[in-house]
């Protein structure tokens, strides 16, 4: 109501400026003179004056009012015919209507461009409606209720059998801490994220006390997986409670960060992602999306920001997967002929591996480049053709980290035991399940300690002792591993299991 006020009291004033300008006679009629002949009869009254005192001769005076004369005459003549002062009656009709016109016209074209009807935003209602918009989210249950049916994945029959049996022993058997953290995480990767939170929930709930940040927030991302993206009241209070055991975890600040752009606080936003963003690794997930939108969410938020350097791809044109020759050779082009040819390289590794097949290697590095030129659409086909053809989860991890790196939530799930692994355990009871795992765990970090072996048994051995709850020892081997390997594609397999086993990777 105030802005009409005062923008209704501008438009009138303006008004009344515009018709006083109509309506006061100004000095152009008949009787009126303009200023020019009126200094000549002043000159004329002064050649009397100084006649009159001897000045002047009385020709001398002569002379000059015939001059003085001459130029009136000529003035007269110059000014023409008068026009005469408009009638007071038509003066202000014009004034009337250029008021109206001047105040309707403001009003009509603030119903066009602006936004009538919608209320002052003070910083304090604002934090208001965001509190009111975050207590007023949909539940887990809701979110999950609106997700649209995905379509049935191609599982391997004895894959799917050997889940199916797993889901039948830790029904016979809710006390076993194990079975509930294996499940979670195959239920995960069967893309049943409902079924896989709801694992996670009871592995919590038997651990009490002793959960760590790390299972609350793998809880969360189950949750908000199964929610489309989107954060519930229950998945926030699951990230509550990691940053409370640790105000540190990266996954619970990125989706922290997260909760709070769904909710109206850019601000809080920024607050969690900028040094989230500073805190973590160049290759970490969600730091691809944080610098893509960090900026963006500044702007929202009302902050001066600018990606600082050490957030931005040391080179902007490098794409993730191709050679050092290939990126030599696009350096030197325009950017369309670079697009063209990163294109092309793409499509010609696709058809390869579409015709002939390759190693996980070569399927990662297609995600990666179709990431890059922006065909997410297409990287997900890919990852999901992936899934069919590569049955060893050490394969998969290579391809899954690829996935993730480009934000495809279906690569979200971490890689889990092996088929063998799980037909064995499956089919024993608890206490001799609970003496296998931990004698194949004991001769496989044995044979590493002494013999070494390929990334893929370092990154079985960190999943297994994640899973025995034996994060020391699993935290241990990882920083082992990493002054083993020092090719990236390796490193990459062994960190892919450290995270899935709640390590900061």
């Amino acid at each position: 109501m105030t802005f009409w006020i005062i923008s209704s009291g501008l438009a009138l004033l303006v008004a009344l400026l515009i018709g006083r300008a109509l309506l006061v006679p100004r000095a152009s009629g008949p009787g009126a003179e303009p200023r020019d002949m009126q200094v000549y009869r002043d000159q004329l009254r002064g050649v009397e004056k100084d006649l009159a005192r001897g000045v002047v001769s009385a020709e001398e005076a002569e002379r000059l009012r015939t001059e003085i004369k001459r130029r009136l005459l000529d003035a007269d003549k110059a000014r023409g015919p008068g026009t005469g002062a408009a009638p007071q009656t038509l003066s202000f009709a014009v004034a009337a209507a250029t008021g109206l016109a001047l105040i309707g016209g403001s009003v009509l074209l603030y119903e066009r461009i602006g936004a009538p009807g919608y209320p002052d935003q003070p910083l304090k209602k604002r934090i208001a409606d965001a509190e009111a918009a975050r207590d007023s989210r949909p539940s887990q249950e809701e979110f999950e209720a609106m997700m649209p049916a995905s379509a049935a994945r191609d599982v391997d029959p004895e894959y799917a059998d050997l889940v199916e049996k797993l889901r039948a022993a830790v029904a016979e058997n809710p006390e076993e801490l194990e079975g509930w953290m294996l499940l979670a995480r195959n239920e995960a990767r069967l893309g049943n994220f409902p079924e896989a939170h709801a694992a996670q929930r009871e592995a919590i709930e038997l651990k009490g006390e002793d959960a760590t940040s790390q299972d609350y927030s793998a809880l969360a991302t189950l949750m908000i997986q199964a929610a489309g993206g989107n954060v519930s009241k229950e998945s926030d209070a699951a990230l509550n409670a990691a940053l409370t055991r640790d105000p540190h975890n990266p996954l619970a600040r990125y989706y922290a960060g997260l909760m709070h752009l769904q909710t109206g606080r850019p601000d809080l936003t920024f607050a969690f992602w900028e040094p989230l963003l500073r805190d973590s690794a160049p290759d970490a997930p969600w730091v691809r999306i944080i610098r893509s939108q960090l900026e963006a969410v500044a702007a929202l938020a009302g902050i001066q920001y600018t990606l600082p350097a050490f957030a931005r791809p040391a080179n902007p044109n490098a794409l993730p997967g191709l050679s050092a020759e290939d990126m030599q050779a696009a350096a030197d082009m325009t950017p369309e002929e670079r697009q063209e040819i990163i294109r092309s390289m793409v499509d010609q590794l696709g058809e390869r591996l579409a015709t002939e097949g390759g190693p996980p290697q070569d399927w990662a590095r297609m995600i990666s480049s179709l990431g890059v030129i922006g065909e997410t659409e297409r990287a997900a086909a890919i990852w999901e053709e992936a899934q069919q053809r590569f049955q060893d989860p050490a394969q998969l991890a290579i391809i899954g980290d690829a996935a993730r790196a480009i934000g495809l939530e279906a690569a979200a799930a971490a890689p889990g035991p092996t088929a063998e692994d799980m037909q064995a355990a499956a089919e024993m009871t608890p206490e001799e399940r609970q003496e296998m795992i931990r004698s194949m765990v004991d001769q496989l970090s044995e044979r590493l300690a002494t013999e070494g072996g390929p990334p893929q048994d370092w990154a079985r051995l960190i999943s297994s002792l994640g899973v025995l709850g034996e994060t020391e020892r699993a935290a241990a081997i990882w920083e082992e591993a990493q002054q083993r390997f020092q090719d990236p594609d390796q490193l990459a397999i062994i960190r892919a299991a450290a995270v899935a086993a709640g390590l900061d990777g």
